[in-house]
């Protein structure tokens, strides 16, 4: 009997300070406090300074204006909640994050969806139904001042790229320009020697008259003829001796 009871008391007591540890445990988490998702909400705090100021009351334009800058503030904020919540999930079934971060994610969706109710009623004070269409005229704005912001920085980002651009050809120019490489010269031949006649052409000089080639005055003193050939006998010479 003994060696039963031994076991199951061992069994109470176990599950007993387990449940006594997670008590506990749950009550510090609750008594802990929560770091908040977003910061300080600095538009509602500007809108419900200006709803209570009394001397001189404020303007409704001002007001109207406060809130719809509210609302815009808001409208970030869901759009928030809305990317971080899925990647937060699953991160949070892969044991990557802490239950701290996703409790205060869940706490600023529940005072975000307070927030939505608070400014659709202010709304509605003012004009009747335009609670109903705040956010959306807010999230309008938000695109406008986001495609302003995109046309302001064009004369920034063209002058960073000038800027850019301009250094990279300055150190192009400085950069040394590296000779081309010199080919090597042709060798020389040496010349042949010259011939008599190109010697007398550069000297200035007429060509010596060849050996063969002497110049015969004529009877007539007219001028150079051909040189004379020796005569052979021919049919003249055999005439003059049948005369004889």
């Amino acid at each position: 009997m003994a060696s039963v009871l031994v076991p199951v008391l061992y069994v109470v007591l176990l599950f007993g300070s387990l449940a006594i540890f997670g008590r506990y445990y749950r009550k510090r988490l609750a008594s802990k406090a929560i770091e908040p998702y977003f910061p300080r909400h600095l538009e509602r705090d500007v809108y419900v300074t200006l709803l209570q100021k009394q001397d001189p009351p404020t303007p409704d334009q001002l007001l109207k204006a406060a809130l719809v800058r509210r609302a815009m503030t808001d409208v970030t904020r869901i759009l928030r909640i809305r990317e971080d919540k899925p990647a937060l999930q699953n991160l949070l079934q892969k044991g990557s994050i802490g239950d701290e971060l996703w409790n205060s994610l869940l706490a600023a969706e529940k005072e975000l969806e307070a927030e939505i109710m608070e400014v659709h009623a202010e709304a509605n004070t003012f004009v009747e139904g335009w609670g109903q269409i705040i956010f959306a005229t807010a999230s309008e704005m938000l695109a406008n001042e986001k495609t302003r912001g995109v046309f302001e920085q064009i004369p920034q980002a063209r002058h960073d790229i000038e800027v850019k651009f301009s250094k990279k050809s300055k150190h192009r120019i400085a950069a040394p320009i590296m000779p081309a490489p010199a080919t090597p010269a042709a060798p020389k031949t040496p010349n042949a020697p010259p011939t008599p006649s190109t010697a007398a052409s550069t000297n200035g000089l007429a060509p010596p008259p060849s050996a063969g080639a002497e110049s015969v005055v004529s009877s007539d003193g007219e001028g150079p003829s051909t040189p004379a050939t020796p005569r052979t006998p021919g049919k003249s010479a055999k005439k003059l001796k049948k005369r004889k």
